[in-house]
């Protein structure tokens, strides 16, 4: 006898409802609707993605390693490297430091003499590039300062009128801005302000201060009924003057685009001092070898008493 076959019946797929809400898709944090994800990729604005290099120069100052550490602290977007040999071929070297670290400028400490700090701020690859000469250096373990701002905070940038009047100065207060501004919702940074770097030009040099921003609060640490208009600063540090060298139209050299005619040497004025000791002493050996002359020239009378006590 033949075997009975077993009907099955044929399933027919179920057709979509079109009306019916479609699921979400997964994303990475939670789930994402269609709409959020097409309204996200419609978006396409300006993104700061500003990253600074900050290194230094072999056998620098101590006082000096500490300040490059208080840029670091302050700066949340910078990107601490070793230090560096301050070389001719320093500029191929850094600049291919920044690309590896996928940045777009460079704070370059060099120490030379274990005396002269000079600060190369720069930006990479295609320039421009400073050269400051750094005076009056106060670190913030020197100060001893009552401020205190919550670390990776974005700072305000406040510049002196005076950065308007020339064309060299309308320059550095670009570069300052685009490498001493916190990138906005950076991953590293607070998203609020409670400090302000001040830059102001006086007698031909930059003079940088940093100062918290104090709102007075009550015990329950709530901030009090006009408190804005009771805001004070309150200085956290550090300190320090920059005195424009030179400013060249690439990355750490090119053409030059302007020069300091007032600019001198710290080596100058070392041999300037120096000359001024020389002549000094030489003044000295001049009037020793006058009054040996005069003595010659004028001997003194024979004392009638000289040898009476002698045997």
């Amino acid at each position: 006898m033949g075997k009975k076959r077993k009907h099955t019946e044929t399933e027919v797929p179920a057709k979509k409802n079109e009306s019916a809400p479609q699921r979400p898709k997964r994303a990475l944090l939670g789930w994402k609707d269609k709409d959020e994800e097409a309204s996200t990729e419609s978006f396409s604005g300006f993104r700061n993605k500003e990253k600074v290099l900050v290194t230094c120069s072999r056998r620098i100052n101590y006082r000096y390693r500490h300040l490059m550490l208080n840029l670091v602290s302050l700066l949340p977007h910078c990107k601490k490297d070793s230090k560096v040999e301050s070389k001719s071929t320093k500029g191929a070297t850094l600049n291919e430091l920044v690309e590896l670290k996928s940045g777009s400028s460079c704070l370059f400490f060099e120490c030379r003499k274990h005396k002269d700090l000079y600060l190369w701020m720069v930006k990479s690859p295609g320039g421009p590039s400073v050269k400051f000469l750094v005076n009056a250096v106060h670190t913030m373990e020197e100060l001893k300062l009552t401020g205190n701002h919550l670390q990776g905070s974005r700072p305000l940038l406040t510049f002196s009128s005076n950065f308007d009047k020339d064309g060299h100065w309308k320059l550095l207060k670009e570069m300052i801005i685009q490498i001493f501004g916190t990138p906005k919702e950076h991953r590293k940074s607070k998203p609020y302000h409670d400090h302000v770097f001040v830059f102001s030009i006086v007698d031909d040099h930059i003079w940088f201060r940093n100062y918290q921003i104090s709102v007075p609060h009550n015990e329950s640490d709530k901030m009090v009924r006009g408190g804005l208009d009771k805001m004070t600063l309150v200085e956290v540090g550090p300190r320090f003057c920059l005195n424009p060298i030179k400013i060249f139209g690439g990355s750490f050299g090119g053409p030059t685009l302007y020069e300091n005619p007032l600019y001198i040497s710290p080596n100058q004025i070392r041999a300037m001092e120096k000359r001024q000791k020389a002549g000094k002493y030489a003044k000295k050996i001049k009037a020793k070898k006058r009054r040996k002359m005069h003595e010659l020239e004028h001997p003194l009378e024979p004392d009638e008493f000289a040898d009476m006590w002698r045997e």
